[in-house]
């Protein structure tokens, strides 16, 4: 499994215990916490992790479109699921799933400054705009304020066995 997520907003929170509760599960789990510096690119060994498991949890919150190396890693997801190789679960966490499709909000924000900054690579930005479209027409968690997480680790453990 790989999980993909903004270090910033989840890392010590949703992500670590979900991480925890699959490890103690008995589910290898890749979680790159603390190799990538921000804004880096993904490696090779990430885009193996990719293509070498066969389910994605990516854990979309406020900050995840500010990280070049999250949307390249969501790309390389989208291509997996797009060649039926990868089981892909999103999270919506704190955010609106409407605003992820229609890239509005803090994704919209976010990604005209993508724009303005890379304008020699639309393909780039082509491959992040569609796959964060797409993300959220598949099946998906969407916790919101107040909204206690401890079924969505259930359920995806459900989903797993």
């Amino acid at each position: 499994m790989f999980l993909s997520f903004r270090d910033l907003d989840t890392l010590y929170g949703f992500t670590g215990h979900l991480y925890k509760a699959l490890h103690d599960s008995g589910i290898h789990t890749f979680i790159d916490d603390e190799n990538l510096q921000r804004g880096e690119e993904i490696t090779p060994t990430i885009v193996k992790a990719i293509e070498e498991s066969r389910i994605a949890i990516i854990v979309l919150s406020i900050n995840y479109a500010s990280s070049t190396r999250c949307l390249d890693e969501l790309a390389t997801i989208h291509d997996c699921l797009k060649r039926k190789r990868l089981l892909v679960l999103p999270v919506f966490y704190y955010v609106d799933p409407s605003q992820v499709r229609s890239q509005k909000g803090s994704f919209g924000e976010t990604l005209t400054k993508h724009k303005e900054r890379l304008k020699h690579n639309t393909e780039k930005l082509v491959k992040w705009s569609m796959a964060l479209h797409q993300v959220t027409d598949l099946f998906n968690f969407y916790i919101k304020h107040g909204y206690p997480t401890l079924p969505v680790f259930f359920y995806i453990k459900i989903l797993l066995d």
